[in-house]
Formats: structure tokens, C-alpha cells, sequence
């Protein structure tokens, strides 16, 4: 908005004020005038896509505010502000006709200039709310994404494997690692993940081995895990198969199979 003229689109019956803006407020406003036909006031509206609706009042009858009474909603809807400037008595009948449509009341007797700095004000304030609200949103969103990302535990006594999947992993999954079936057992005591990938060869306790003792713990029945190896044995790999995992990669890991081999899992 720094770089840009307020649009300003202008109605009412207070020629002398609307004669004002042009003459006076053009390098600061973009402005427009209409009148106040309905079919009028909804095409300059479309068209300009103001940021406030200014009525300037002057002894408007109930029935001529009730016209831009109906305006409302439409305003509402398209985020524009309305701002009303006039005499004490024609402001109060058009808050009480138009049921405080007006975002802003500036009373007479009022310069012109001061008219401009409280517009100015007013469009700059909104734009800083707008803004907060807009970051406000992205950080509950980021904090729902955050919330909605699916977990995976990752079973390795190899560090440097364990950190390239890691890596081909954060950006889609909330990673963790362990270096064995103990320290595992051990996160997931208090945590929960929503899918293992579990090397098939580590020391003191295998894949295998792990894998029983979880299936057995009766918590994790439904819970997905893939072997990681290096073997390509047919019949090491039919015995890790009777133990039933989701399935297997083979190491050196690809990246696009194993994004894959999560995400047909849990997404």
C-alpha cells in the first residue's frame, strides 16, 4: 500500500466535500465517484475495487440510505471498508437507517486535509491488522502442518545411515533415530511413531529379533515396519519376509523408492 494510491470511491449528496477530494486529494487518493443507484455503486465497485466507500452526506432522506443500506453485505463480502462524513444529525440517521455500516464517522465542521489524514490512518491501519492477521494464519497453519506430520522411527546401527535418512526424510516426516532395538524400545516407551524402517542386520539384537519382541508387546499389531538390508540372499530375504514386515528396501537406499515405500503406508 506505501506504493500505491488509496482508491477511494466517493458518493452522497455533499457535492461540496466530493469537489474537495478532487481538487485537493488527487496525488494522494485514486478516486472515483458514483452515484447512489445501486447498479451504480455495484459496477464501480467491481470495476475500481475500492479501498473504502466514502458517503459524504447532506440531508439524505430513510429512503436514499436505505438503497446504500443494501450495499452492506456486498461491501462486507469484498472487504471494503465505509466511511461517512457529514453533519452529527445526517450521520446519526444513517447509522440508524444502514444499521452501523460505517467503519469510520468523520463529523462537520471538517477540513479537508484532516479528512485525508484520517482515511490515511483508517486504510493504513486496516492494511497492518490485514497483515497481522495474515501471518497469524500461516503461523497456525505452519503449527497444524506441524501437528498433521506422520512420524517415523528409524532403526540403524549405522550412524552415517542414519543420517542419510534423516535427511532424505525431514522434509516430508517428523524423523527420529536409534542405534539399536534397546534405545527403540526405549523412545518409544513414551513417544509414538507411525511407521519403522528397522535394518535387518544389526549386533547383540537383529531386525528379526526386534521386530518379535514388538509384534508380542500386543501395542503395535498394526504398526507398519520395513526391513532396511543389504542382503540380497533370496533365502535370507524369505526369512525375513516370515516375519512378517510391510517389506524391504535394499541399502544402498534410493531416495524416490523409499519416500515411496512410506508414503504408500501412511502418506
Amino acid at each position: 500500500m506505501a506504493s500505491e494510491k488509496i482508491r477511494v470511491l466517493v458518493t452522497g449528496k455533499n457535492k461540496m466535500i466530493i469537489d474537495d477530494f478532487f481538487h485537493h486529494l488527487t496525488d494522494i487518493f485514486e478516486l472515483l465517484t458514483t452515484s447512489t443507484r445501486m447498479e451504480d455503486m455495484k459496477g464501480h465497485i467491481e470495476l475500481f475495487e475500492p479501498d473504502v466507500f466514502v458517503c459524504c452526506l447532506n440531508s439524505e432522506t430513510r429512503e436514499e440510505l436505505l438503497v446504500v443500506k443494501e450495499l452492506k453485505r456486498f461491501l462486507t463480502k469484498k472487504n471494503i471498508s465505509t466511511i461517512i462524513i457529514g453533519s452529527e444529525e445526517d450521520c446519526e440517521l444513517f447509522n440508524k437507517v444502514a444499521l452501523y455500516m460505517a467503519d469510520m464517522t468523520l463529523l462537520k465542521p471538517i477540513t479537508i486535509s484532516a479528512i485525508r489524514d484520517k482515511i490515511m490512518e483508517y486504510v493504513h491501519s486496516m492494511e497492518k491488522e490485514k497483515e497481522e492477521q495474515r501471518r497469524l494464519q500461516e503461523k497456525l497453519a505452519q503449527v497444524q502442518e506441524q501437528k498433521d506430520r506422520k512420524h517415523v522411527l528409524v532403526v540403524d546401527d549405522d550412524p552415517m545411515q542414519l543420517k542419510l535418512i534423516k535427511e532424505y526424510l525431514h522434509e516430508s516426516y517428523d524423523v527420529a533415530t536409534a542405534i539399536s532395538g534397546k534405545i527403540a524400545r526405549k523412545f518409544l516407551e513414551n513417544k509414538k511413531t507411525n511407521f519403522i524402517l528397522l535394518d535387518y542386520n544389526m549386533p547383540e539384537e537383529d531386525g528379526p529379533a526386534f521386530l518379535e519382541k514388538l509384534r508380542e508387546s500386543g501395542n503395535y499389531e498394526d504398526l507398519p515396519v520395513v526391513f532396511l538390508t543389504g542382503v540380497t540372499d533370496k533365502e535370507k530375504i524369505k526369512n525375513a519376509l516370515l516375519c512378517k514386515p510391510q517389506g524391504y528396501l535394499l541399502k544402498p537406499i534410493d531416495k524416490d523408492k523409499l519416500l515411496g515405500t512410506i508414503e504408500k503406508f501412511i502418506g
